[in-house]
């Protein structure tokens, strides 16, 4: 029994990673052994769990649903082991200390934690707002979210939903400079640039299998919303998380172009601390905003 729940807790990892070497970073072994593992699982169930490459790994369809299947079930076992003697009926009292991006932050977890706020009036929510990850021991943090990689491997953290990276203008302005068809149009496009706030300089653009960084930028800004807000007032292109625009594009006042270099989506962890029994609380709070991101509905990625 113990051999089958450590093959499921590195099958999950490795879901829930952007490569075997992402997965063995969190768990603190080597590729190879994750790798090893891997196989051994799928000797066992006689199905291909993973595509793999030199430079990314893919769930296969089996995967993703001996994932959905396994899920319930270690979600149990760390119930068990975090909070065995827990009462039902423990009330939510205390401070929950919240570091998300500025861009989620505010416009996703407040809206995520309503119905829990109002359930449970005693329970304090403190939300920060922080681009880069944070010393979450310093900052008394009891719950972290992070678009792309988490790559510190002390956190317990699970990937609640796929954010994928969207090149949007508005349509009067692609009917004004046309629209770009290859990557190389954007260099006569007017585009906006993400300032990095600790270098000062430029983000470069995400495509799949390579990058493009703005060389001559009409628009920059450290802030993903005013960045937002300059595409839809027509001035520039962006390429911008999808869950910022996706209500934009269905109502017509933005348009998605270049979709066929699109890069793989960026993974939206919810993580915590791994520093002994979790209160009720901190628990209700991780697991609500791990299920509410994972709802489509509720936390658009898709067109």
């Amino acid at each position: 029994m113990y051999d089958r729940l450590r093959l499921l807790k590195i099958f999950h990892t490795a879901a829930h990673s952007n490569s075997f070497r992402d997965a063995a970073f969190q768990l603190g072994t080597s590729p190879q052994t994750i790798s090893r593992t891997i196989k051994e699982l799928e000797d066992k169930l006689g199905e291909v769990l993973f595509h793999r490459s030199t430079r990314r790994i893919q769930i296969t369809q089996f995967g993703k649903q001996f994932l959905r299947e396994s899920n319930e079930l270690i979600s149990e076992l760390e119930l068990l082991f975090e909070q065995p003697r827990a009462s039902n009926r423990e009330r939510l009292v205390g401070r929950v200390g919240i570091v998300a991006p500025h861009s989620v932050g505010r416009g996703h977890v407040l809206p995520l934690l309503e119905p829990l706020i109002k359930e449970a009036p005693e329970c304090l929510i403190d939300l920060r707002l922080e681009d880069e990850v944070t010393d979450t021991v310093g900052a008394q943090i009891d719950i972290g979210i992070r678009v792309g990689a988490l790559r510190d491997h002390r956190y317990v953290a699970r990937r609640a939903a796929d954010v994928p990276l969207m090149v949007v203008a508005t349509p009067e302005l692609i009917h004004s400079v046309g629209e770009p068809q290859r990557i190389v149009d954007l260099v006569d496009k007017p585009v906006s640039g993400r300032v990095d706030r600790n270098s000062g300089r430029i983000w470069p653009w995400r495509f799949d299998g390579f990058t493009h960084t703005p060389s001559r930028p009409r628009f920059v800004s450290d802030d993903p919303e005013a960045e937002l807000q300059a595409v839809l007032n027509g001035w520039v292109f962006g390429q911008i998380a999808a869950f910022l625009v996706i209500s934009y594009i269905r109502d017509g006042r933005l348009m998605p172009v270049l979709r066929q270099f699109e890069p793989p989506p960026l993974p939206l962890y919810v993580y915590r601390p791994q520093r002994g029994p979790v209160p009720a609380r901190v628990r209700k709070v991780f697991d609500t905003l791990t299920e509410r991101f994972a709802d489509e509905t509720r936390f658009p990625s898709v067109l």
